[in-house]
């Protein structure tokens, strides 16, 4: 099964609102920036394409193969959109690659007890959800993988497949954000008109007097 996605009406944007997916699995902890895409592969600022470079290392035998029995290689796991991982997910440098191989991959969330900061906001900054959880959670998810999971952006809710739902915490910038599908630099863009009609009102309340003043 594929994972379903509510999208929004915003356009040629990835927004969404609601996310219906199986689950894979990645219990290591701290899978560093590294491990997601080697540094081998930043060369390029084209986002996609990246996604067959992800967890390139664990991915890929020796020969350039496929490895049968990394998680992302396996035909059960085929269109998953959730990815639960170990404790820690994300951490070492910074590298923006990281979440725009993970989205590329087809992934639009991430579940763990922890995820790095700054990968965090890189992710929030690409469409990528990091879903953070408490650790006992976090072993149920791991111990069951393929599971169905439902999650809400709107009511930043996580639910799972026997009825409970948890809250994970995700700000009302990053929401919107995620909800009509653009960066921080794309929001303000979307605000033109309103900067536009505010800066016609500032200048015709500037009075004469006051520009002659100024002169001076």
């Amino acid at each position: 099964m594929s994972a379903s996605i509510a999208s929004t009406d915003a356009g040629a944007g990835a927004g969404f609102v609601e996310l219906v997916s199986r689950t894979v699995v990645l219990r290591e902890r701290n899978i560093d920036t590294d491990q997601i895409i080697p540094a081998r592969f930043l060369t390029t600022t084209e986002r996609k394409g990246l996604g067959k470079f992800a967890f390139n290392d664990w991915r890929y035998l020796a020969d350039g193969s496929p490895n049968p029995a990394f998680e992302f290689n396996k035909p059960a796991n085929a269109g998953a959109a959730i990815l639960v991982a170990g404790r820690n997910f994300g951490c070492g440098s910074s590298r923006e690659h990281a979440p725009w191989a993970l989205t590329d991959l087809g992934l639009r969330a991430v579940i763990s007890s922890e995820i790095a900061d700054i990968f965090r906001s890189n992710s929030l900054k690409n469409g990528l959800l990091p879903v953070v959880v408490e650790q006992a959670l976090l072993d149920e998810l791991l111990a069951r993988p393929g599971i169905e999971l439902r999650i809400d952006v709107r009511e930043r809710r996580l639910h799972l497949p026997d009825g409970r739902s948890v809250e994970f915490p995700l700000d009302a910038f990053a929401q919107t954000c995620l909800i009509e599908g653009v960066d921080q630099l794309g929001y303000l863009l979307r605000q033109q008109q309103a900067i536009n009609h505010y800066e016609q009102r500032r200048a015709a309340a500037q009075s004469p007097s006051q520009e002659s003043s100024h002169a001076r």
